[in-house]
């Protein structure tokens, strides 16, 4: 398994994690073994969203003696009035909710508590300027929480959640599909029935907060990773064919900020598919072919699809442009973790000697060896 720091909290994610709502309403054995399939291939990383006491009493069940093997994102304000999934801003009720985490999952502390479901202007008044936000301070004082975080849909109103400078963690949608959708498009909607409208190029909104949170050191963990299973559908993909599990997976995992894309298993098995992502090689990773007939609105933009590899000098060429779109959001204060993750790399721009070979093999027209002059002038090396 491979870790990634996340942000400045001290802890680390794996790089494939579990999203578990798809043990919601499973008997006890299924939970069981799909958790320790997943703790036995070291993925640390579970997001529990569901407020449901069965689910959360099923997964604290199959950890107990484990805590310690897991980080684990709880949802403060998910909750299931009337036996529906429903979100809450109502602070006795919230309250009612965190407690019965703690108590389901016979714990005493949750890493990452998180700011459930802000994905409009209302939802970040009623959550930043309201009850919940000092109640998750609070939390995190008492070490009830470790660090704080939130989730969203909606890359503008994600941006805000960063910009306030609170939250160490953003649980993000990320998936080609999503990232082709308009920054006020409902994506959890998108991928319905109806015919799709994209846009026909990757959102610019979407594409900023990923390398805001990268400037910033607030770390994405992906939902959605997948698009609910439809982008690995052959009759539900709105592509022209479906993508992998290791597709999705490399798409979202080389997304700046990203420290771990959560993968929703309800089997061994499934769990076993999204751990091979690590083994796949280049050409099992490369979704850069599903993008090019979008080759016209991307031309120019690095997507990070590693297409132009390999490199005659063995520069990561994606790494470099990564890190250099970051710097170029402000050049004179490029933030020091950024410069230090560039330097730390085994070959940087200042390698290149301009062959050519990787602007012959890029898709999308990018004008790399302008781009590695550009990084070896900005970082020095």
């Amino acid at each position: 398994m491979i870790y990634r720091p996340i942000g400045n909290t001290g802890m680390s994610a794996s790089l494939i994690g579990l999203g578990t709502e798809h043990l919601d309403n499973k008997p006890y054995e299924t939970v069981e073994s799909v958790i320790n399939c997943a703790l036995e291939q070291g993925i640390n990383m579970m997001d529990l969203f569901m407020p449901g006491t069965p689910v959360r009493q099923n997964i604290g069940k199959a950890l107990a003696g484990r805590r310690d093997k897991v980080l684990i994102q709880g949802h403060i304000g998910s909750t299931d009035i009337n036996q529906q999934y429903d979100v809450s801003r109502d602070l006795k009720t919230i309250k009612k909710y965190i407690d019965n985490l703690l108590l389901c999952l016979n714990t005493d502390y949750i890493d990452f508590g998180m700011l459930f479901f802000i994905d409009s202007e209302k939802d970040f008044k009623d959550v930043f300027e309201g009850d919940v936000l000092p109640y998750a301070l609070d939390l995190k004082k008492q070490g009830k929480i470790r660090a704080l975080g939130a989730s969203s849909h909606h890359p503008v109103i994600a941006r805000k959640v960063v910009e306030s400078g609170l939250v160490d963690l953003l649980m993000f949608s990320i998936n080609p599909a999503f990232d082709m959708a308009a920054a006020d498009t409902y994506v959890l909607d998108y991928m319905g029935d109806d015919a799709m409208n994209y846009e026909k190029k990757l959102d610019p909104d979407r594409a900023a907060l990923y390398r805001l949170c990268e400037q910033r050191g607030t770390a994405i963990t992906v939902m959605k990773t997948l698009g609910a299973g439809k982008l690995i559908s052959p009759l539900h993909t709105p592509f022209g064919k479906p993508l992998s599990v290791t597709q999705c997976i490399h798409y979202a995992v080389t997304r700046p900020a990203v420290v771990s894309a959560l993968i929703g298993c309800s089997t061994p098995e499934q769990v076993l598919e999204a751990v091979g992502y690590l083994n796949a090689n280049e050409e099992e990773h490369d979704y850069s072919a599903l993008l090019q007939e979008y080759q016209g609105n991307m031309k120019g933009n690095c997507v990070y699809c590693s297409h132009c590899q390999p490199c005659p000098s063995v520069i990561n060429i994606a790494d470099v442009n990564k890190y250099l779109d970051i710097a170029l959001l402000d050049e004179t204060n490029i933030p020091p973790s950024v410069a230090s993750h560039y330097r730390a790399l085994e070959h940087t721009a200042c390698e290149c000697t301009a062959c050519g070979s990787c602007e012959e093999r890029c898709p999308f027209s990018v004008p790399v060896m302008q781009k590695m002059k550009k990084a070896a002038s900005l970082f020095g090396k």
